[in-house]
């Protein structure tokens, strides 16, 4: 089968494609034949060697996939061959395998679809999935009708702005040009430019002079502490990335400032629910069924052919992709 491998960590360029034996499945695994693939930031991640959970190298990063049942162990009852299915390694051992033609994993992991649905739409719940428990699970019980979203027009981005209109929450989307901002106007929000210094009164104005009860950062650096402009009366600020960089300062000062408004901050990441695996997996059945009726239509940036995926990260790094980026074998 053909596959990525990564053997050192680097620039894109350390992502070969590479023919690898199909993996054989146990008596309680499925082989995944592959359809559609994501490409994700924990996958650059793991690729420069910064991610907190690498897995040992060398590997075949990736982690998602859509694809349908090529083979069943003896043990599985509840899949059979043909059937679509979604792939999370999250839901694995090891944080990789999916940037390839197939995949043999156990028949408990992975996440039956129902039939006829678009497997590179599935293929985007990754993001999706961050995008829930940040809406979800991170405020902890509480309640806001305002929501700012930064990096709204990226993957995980968009995918916050689509389910936090569904939940019925006015949205602002930060992006950092006229493109991305058209694009988040596209999916509901309002749009600021995030490379105006004045972001923080226009997003006051864009919610009655308020903020937002729940901000959602992916960016950090150098801009972080202005967000505290951003946040209502006992609000909460999440910090899920720092694509901008580290965050410099001193948070708790910062915060002292704006105690007028008791603001309070989180840093959230997925693996908070490798704990709780029944959480993660029931967010995740919510999902499909959202994603089966329509509730929700997945931006598809680019579909590149699998041994393109060095590409695909150097595209993704370039702050140039609106939505998700998929490999397909």
């Amino acid at each position: 089968m053909k596959a990525i491998w990564l053997e050192r960590t680097g620039a894109p360029d350390v992502l070969r494609a590479v023919d690898r034996p199909v993996p054989t499945p146990g008596h309680a695994d499925v082989l995944v034949e592959a359809r559609a693939i994501g490409v994700s930031r924990p996958e650059v991640m793991v690729r420069n060697g910064t991610y907190a959970w690498m897995p040992a190298l060398p590997c075949i990063p990736g982690i998602e996939m859509a694809g349908v049942v090529a083979q069943a162990g003896a043990d599985v009852t509840h899949l059979k061959i043909g059937d679509p299915v979604f792939v999370s390694a999250r839901e694995l051992a090891t944080r990789g395998g999916c940037y390839a033609q197939c995949i043999a994993v156990p028949a408990q992991a992975v996440q039956p679809l129902p039939a006829g649905i678009d497997l590179r739409h599935a293929a985007c719940l990754s993001n999706y999935q961050v995008a829930w428990h940040l809406l979800h699970s991170a405020p902890a019980g509480m309640t806001f009708t305002r929501v700012l979203v930064t990096g709204a027009a990226g993957g995980v981005g968009s995918a916050l702005v689509q389910l936090a209109r569904l939940a019925g929450k006015t949205v602002v989307g930060l992006a950092r040009s006229a493109e991305r901002c058209r694009f988040v106007e596209s999916l509901g929000a309002v749009a600021i430019d995030a490379r105006d210094a004045s972001f923080p009164a226009q997003v006051l104005r864009a919610t009655d002079g308020e903020g937002a009860g729940l901000v959602l950062d992916a960016v950090g650096g150098e801009r972080f502490m202005d967000l505290l402009d951003c946040v209502a009366p006992m609000g909460l600020l999440v910090s899920y990335a720092q694509l901008g960089g580290p965050i410099p300062g001193d948070l708790i000062r910062a915060m002292r400032g704006h105690r007028a408004n008791s603001p309070a901050v989180r840093c959230f990441t997925m693996h908070a629910f490798d704990r709780f695996p029944a959480r993660r997996a029931e967010s995740t059945r919510q999902l499909v069924g959202q994603l089966a009726r329509g509730d929700f239509v997945p931006p598809i940036h680019s579909v590149l052919p699998l041994e393109e995926a060095a590409r695909a990260h150097a595209l993704l790094e370039s702050g140039a992709v609106l939505g998700k980026v998929l490999l397909q074998p």
